[in-house]
């Protein structure tokens, strides 16, 4: 590829994780090629199958050869967050775009991602403008999980950002080089840095079917990314604690000065049930947390695989018809 990026036509490859997106896997994957083919005549398209139940893995291992559809299937599902890691290992272009298989990341955007990567940016990503008609636990858990994140760490993960974006091929080289099992790949993008521009989206409204994603699967990447980006649950514990150990003290040393210059009675059992109760359960919490903390590192230290590969269909040439 040429260093000067506004005269060149890079090879872009798309990545699609699915799951479970039969109905509209085709759809999307024409309108995305459809508008590859305007943009540069190198390109292709990586639909990564997360252990679908449906029949997605077979709609896409049938694709006409004209759309350049490689198929890489997990041998059973993993979680989104690895099969974007599939993508990007399975990605040859110089460029390498992320898009949600339920139609709903417009491909025209394409073109305005491939204008700022012209201008020099390495990575460009789409920031929803649609929070607004979403539920009120989207909107206070999105405002809890941002608050936490930007509370004394060094990288800064922009807000309403997702995993539709473009990168380019140093971007996706660092990526690549991070070996942790634990993934939440919103964090990994802003860790790597390079020169990132966000431009701003609406979603498409969804061609088939509903989100498979419920709020107990957004709590747990919540998580993930608190828990792998963050150490603020660890230093909430400690000044927790430090805060209650004072509160006790001062507390101890009130009810001694009460009973040697006022002849009050220490409070009885009541008070000690309560306070005994009360710091067992402290104690519980932080000691939960600091579990999730070791539960990470047991996960990175056995070396298993983030996934598996049970499948890579690559398109085969069309044949030249017969005169």
């Amino acid at each position: 590829m040429t260093t000067d990026r506004s005269q060149s036509n890079p090879h872009i490859s798309v990545i699609i994780p699915a799951y479970n997106e039969a109905a509209a896997i085709t759809s999307t994957v024409e309108n995305i090629a459809n508008q590859l083919a305007t943009l540069s005549p190198h390109w292709d398209i990586v639909v990564i199958d997360d252990g679908s139940r449906d029949q997605t893995a077979d709609i896409v291992r049938v694709l006409p050869a004209y759309l350049r559809t490689t198929l890489v299937r997990f041998s059973r599902n993993f979680g989104k967050e690895y099969a974007i890691s599939a993508g990007l290992e399975y990605a040859s272009g110089d460029i390498v775009i992320c898009m949600d298989a339920d139609g709903q990341h417009s491909s025209a955007l394409i073109n305005d991602m491939l204008d700022k990567w012209r201008e020099g940016y390495d990575m460009v990503y789409a920031v929803r403008q649609d929070r607004k008609v979403e539920s009120h636990f989207k909107l206070w858990g999105s405002r809890v999980f941002y608050g936490i994140m930007t509370l004394g760490e060094r990288i800064s993960i922009p807000r309403d950002a997702g995993d539709f974006r473009l990168m380019n091929r140093n971007v996706v080289d660092a990526l690549r080089k991070l070996p942790e099992r634990n993934r939440f790949m919103k964090g990994m993008y802003a860790w790597v840095g390079y020169k990132s521009i966000g431009i701003p989206y609406t979603p498409l409204p969804r061609s088939h079917g509903v989100s498979t994603f419920s709020r107990l699967k957004l709590m747990q990447l919540a998580w993930t990314g608190i828990t792998s980006f963050s150490v603020i649950p660890l230093r909430l514990a400690s000044a927790v604690g430090g805060l209650l150990a004072l509160l006790a003290f001062v507390y101890g040393i009130w009810v001694i000065l009460e009973k040697m210059f006022f002849h009050e009675s220490i409070p009885g059992w009541p008070t000690v049930v309560a306070s005994l109760m009360f710091f067992s359960g402290v104690q519980l919490l932080f000691i939960g947390i600091l579990g999730e903390y070791i539960a990470r590192i047991y996960d990175e230290v056995k070396g298993r695989p983030t996934y598996i590969v049970a499948e890579v269909a690559i398109p085969q040439p069309e044949e030249p018809s017969q005169a």
